[in-house]
């Protein structure tokens, strides 16, 4: 498994774990509407025939033993060669008539990952049946603004296509389903350029069955963006960090200082103590910010040599 396959345009990737009443329709789909395509299914330890019923529908059919969607696309993006890669769940949720429109702009060469998007037209409202997830991509959507500035509309989506040098770059670190929020904050820090499609979604069929748990994969989530956070963007969140410890300090410190003024006395030590602890904390902080900024800095750096070197291999010019 560990070779790559020969180049082909377009790969068609597809994580799978327990999909069998889905997973033929969702390979006959795709074939009929990216017939040229190599459609990749990544079994991940299923009980059911996902696997045999792939393999019997003409797909390339890989078992990945690490448990988890991230491990599975880590993995895929590693065996895979490819013009474009265009990744879609098992579950027969999202359409393949939108995969044109998705790898299109791959192909040409505009964007370097698109997004399959669910909300902007309402379908994802209108046919999900689990409330709390309509609640968690709203609340990542809004994180991910607050923090980098950009708006997706649809952060969690399991339906997207990138270039090859964006999946030849790109350092997959969670092991779950928290792979969709690190592929969106990746691509905003990254500055690679994003398009969204419009995609029409659709609820799973009777006897397909969510592995999602909304809870435990949503803390997991929001645990990503936090520890992303801190890779990426270290400079302001320890900066965010310091300003608090500085204002609790400042809110605890002040009458201590005036007090000492008017009085000359200290009565209050262990307050004092505690203010002085919390200023020292702000500078602590803050020159943590400074030093991890350095190193980010550095990595940066060096990623941004590993695109350049993987856009000379591709054997074509211009910027990621």
């Amino acid at each position: 498994m560990g070779a790559l396959d020969s180049h082909a345009r377009i790969a068609v990737l597809i994580p799978c774990y327990n999909e069998a009443p889905t997973i033929a329709k969702v390979i006959d789909d795709f074939r009929r509407v990216l017939p040229d395509a190599s459609i990749y299914v990544y079994d991940n330890n299923s009980r059911d025939d996902t696997a045999a019923i792939a393999r019997a529908h003409g797909a390339i059919v890989r078992h990945e033993a690490r448990q988890g969607k991230g491990n599975v696309v880590r993995q895929m993006f590693r065996d895979i060669d490819a013009e474009c890669y265009l990744m879609v769940d098992g579950d027969d949720t999202y359409p393949a008539e939108a995969a044109r429109a998705l790898c299109d702009p791959i192909l040409d060469g505009s964007a370097d990952m698109t997004v399959g998007d669910r909300l902007s037209n309402g379908t994802y409202g209108k046919e999900n049946k689990r409330a709390f997830h309509n609640f968690g991509n709203n609340l990542v959507r809004r994180m991910i603004k607050l923090i980098y500035g950009y708006s997706f509309e649809d952060v969690m989506t399991g339906y997207r296509a990138f270039s090859r040098v964006f999946v030849k770059t790109f350092p997959v670190l969670s092991d779950g389903f928290q792979i969709e929020t690190e592929l969106s904050i990746h691509a905003v820090d990254r500055h690679w350029r994003i398009v969204d499609v419009p995609i029409a979604y659709r609820d799973r069929p009777e006897g397909s069955v969510s592995k999602l748990s909304t809870v435990s994969d949503g803390i997991k989530v929001l645990a990503t963006i936090g520890s992303l956070f801190k890779n990426y963007r270290p400079m302001k969140l320890f900066t965010l960090v310091a300003l608090v410890f500085l204002a609790l300090g400042l809110w605890l410190g002040i009458p201590v200082v005036v007090e000492f003024l008017h009085t000359g006395l200290v009565p209050r030590f262990p307050t004092a103590i505690l203010a002085a602890s919390l200023i020292f904390l702000c500078g602590l902080s803050f020159a943590t910010g400074l030093i991890l900024d350095s190193v980010a800095k550095v990595e940066r750096k060096q990623w941004e040599l590993a695109v350049y070197r993987e856009m000379d291999r591709e054997g074509r010019g211009g910027r990621a």
